[in-house]
């Protein structure tokens, strides 16, 4: 089941400044859309600036109450974004082997992009591979602004994404809580459709899973990986409860420590420590997972065996740390090792 959306994971300043700019275009002034923010304009023209979610969340929050109509705010600021906001990212995505490569690099880095839903892994069918993205952890009153720029960045990334299609390709997108955008981009050989739903996914041919990207080269899109990895640990901040329980699994990563037991060095009840993590947007699981996805991609990268991994990890049995490993990525452990430059 889909969780809450990651505002522990600073990102780049790049959307929040398009926000900005749409604003201006409709003759809302700076001060108001930074009000509360603790933003200042420059921040916003500074690449080496973190905007924690919570302050672009004001931000958007400033312009649509400004505004008395909000519809296609989001397609505007979402219009603004180009490959080059993506950063290091952007060049992972073009540096993949194959556009399957890029959509799960993507899936599993969705925090550093400017989308504040929860995105699942692909499935895969004999003819369609369909990636689900979840809104139901945003706020509702920025629920169609923050649809309506994931729908407008996808526009735009798209084309450098695929490049030149040999063959006619239909890309089919559902949708729901929102309007139907109007506009959809203009790329030979390329329909897209979209469509009312029950869900919110991108749909498109099996075939392309295993199309070359246009830029492939396997070792810049391992260096770019581990970039993209160093980033996200960079900005992610954990705070409260939460922090104290990630520093005791990490201090005892050989024998991970049971909730109950976490629990009961805080002098609170299972219940009682559930309830505050929750409040923080995590909980015990996602916590764990998050460590061993870090450790295990450092371990697996300073040359130890998926068996060594697994056992320094705390696992009683590989193939139990290979199937989260596969759960976590999307791939088995064996291919990250191969990956290393």
């Amino acid at each position: 089941m889909p969780g809450p959306i990651a505002l522990d994971v600073a990102r780049s300043p790049a959307p929040t400044r398009h926000v900005v700019e749409t604003a201006l275009a409709h003759g809302v002034d700076s001060q108001w859309c930074l009000s509360g923010s603790g933003l200042a304009l420059s921040d916003l023209s500074n690449p080496a600036t973190s905007v924690r979610p919570e302050q672009e969340l004001t931000v958007i929050r400033n312009v649509i109450s400004r505004l008395a109509d909000s519809r296609g705010l989001g397609t505007e600021a979402g219009s603004r974004y180009s490959l080059a906001d993506t950063g290091v990212l952007g060049y992972a995505l073009m540096a993949s082997r194959s556009f399957g490569d890029a959509v799960e690099v993507a899936c599993r880095y969705f925090s550093l992009t400017s989308t504040y839903s929860t995105l699942a892994a692909p499935t895969v069918t004999e003819t369609e591979a369909s990636i689900s993205f979840d809104h139901s952890g945003v706020p509702a009153d920025l629920r169609t602004f923050l649809v309506e720029r994931d729908i407008a960045v996808l526009f735009r990334l798209l084309p450098p994404l695929l490049g030149g299609l040999e063959s006619p390709t239909v890309v089919r997108i559902e949708l729901c809580d929102t309007e139907l955008p109007t506009a959809v981009p203009e790329i030979p050989n390329l329909t897209v459709s979209v469509h009312p739903s029950d869900r919110n996914a991108l749909n498109f041919p099996v075939t392309l899973m295993e199309r070359p990207m246009p830029v492939a080269d396997p070792q810049t899109a391992a260096i770019c990986i581990r970039q993209c990895e160093e980033l996200l640990n960079r900005r992610s901040v954990r705070r409260g409860i939460s922090a104290a329980v990630r520093t005791l699994i990490i201090q005892n990563s050989n024998e991970i420590p049971s909730m109950a037991a976490i629990a009961a060095g805080f002098h609170m009840t299972e219940r009682t420590l559930h309830r505050r993590l929750a409040v923080e947007g995590t909980n015990y699981r996602a916590l764990l997972d998050e460590i061993r996805t870090a450790l295990s991609a450092e371990m697996l990268e300073s040359g130890l065996t998926v068996e060594e991994t697994a056992r320094r990890l705390g696992y009683s049995e590989t193939s139990a740390f290979t199937h989260a490993y596969k759960r976590w990525n999307g791939y088995p452990p064996s291919r990250r090792r191969n990956l290393r430059p």
